[in-house]
């Protein structure tokens, strides 16, 4: 009884797991044996050697390993209480950094899953694959402040926002950057107004990625959406533009502005220089949402009447 329905089913479970995780090659098999009329049974992990797991598997194997034997036994647990994963990911390559994000994904769908990790990629991965399964997803990140560490911000990291929210944080710091300024703090405005010309030109990159290439590619992204380039058209003025907007935010966001070699700028044309961009990125989203339906629509037919 304990082959049939227990032991049996948790080797079957965590062969499953395996192969979803990519460690297929790896299997799971029942030896039973006999000690005084007792049936004893056990799982093992058939490898080519006789040798431990680890003299023979990477770090990744053995995290993936882990990783899938962990969610089989929830599995069979038969309950729904939701699961937590620190940093679930370390030592894996982007591959199987790939599973395991459509593997929780998937595990999200019947339970809460609590996900802590440093690596914005499999966080990325994370959000795409929950929005091709149609699962809802949360995110947010511990910051440090003025308070104390391991403060929960309801949204992610600069490096983690969309164009949009990058524009937002950039007018929220240029109004600390404004009050630093009339304040006198000269050392403290040269600094911020620094970094904020930094994350500007982030921000930059990322509304080219986002907005004018309307996301066919994007960095941390697996795959490349070839059907989202009917909306994309690059002008002249697109690239006059974006050329203009990283060349001056390159001008001080480097070194030698941070220690004073070069005059930053006061905080209305930081504010003018945010708005720029905002500017624009407005105007190929519009532009880029027209195009795409005259595409789509088919080229028009023109019909001529023959005369009489």
């Amino acid at each position: 009884m304990a082959e049939k329905v227990v032991s049996k089913e948790l080797a079957d479970a965590l062969n499953r797991e395996f192969k979803a995780l990519g460690v297929g090659t790896l299997r799971v098999s029942l030896q039973s044996r006999s000690d005084r009329g007792k049936a004893l049974h056990k799982l093992k992990l058939e490898l080519p050697q006789s040798r431990s797991p680890s003299d023979i598997l990477s770090e990744g194997e053995q995290r993936a390993i882990a990783i899938g034997s962990f969610l089989a036994e929830v599995g069979l647990s038969g309950g729904k209480g939701g699961i937590v994963f620190d940093d679930p990911v370390s030592s894996l390559d982007h591959r199987r950094r790939e599973r395991v994000a459509k593997r929780l994904t998937a595990e999200a769908a019947q339970r809460q899953v609590v996900v802590f990790t440093h690596d914005i990629y499999f966080l990325c991965l994370l959000v795409e694959e929950a929005k091709l399964a149609g699962v809802p997803i949360a995110t947010q990140s511990l910051t440090r402040r003025a308070e104390g560490f391991g403060v929960a911000d309801p949204d992610l990291p600069f490096e983690g926002k969309t164009a949009s929210k990058r524009v937002s944080a950039l007018k929220a710091q240029h109004q600390a950057i404004a009050k630093l300024h009339k304040d006198g703090e000269e050392q403290e405005h040269r600094r911020q107004t620094v970094d904020a010309y930094f994350r500007l030109r982030m921000a930059w990159e990322r509304a080219v990625e986002e907005v004018l290439l309307r996301e066919v590619i994007l960095r941390f992204r697996k795959g490349v959406e070839t059907q989202r380039l009917a909306g994309v058209v690059v002008e002249d003025d697109d690239y006059a533009q974006v050329n203009a907007g990283m060349t001056k935010c390159s001008n001080y966001a480097h070194d030698k502005a941070l220690m004073g070699g070069v005059a930053v700028p006061e905080p209305d044309e930081l504010l003018a220089d945010i708005m720029a961009l905002e500017t624009w990125r407005g105007q190929v989203e519009t532009r880029n949402v027209n195009t795409a339906k005259k595409r789509k629509a088919g080229p028009a037919v023109a019909s001529l009447a023959a005369a009489p």
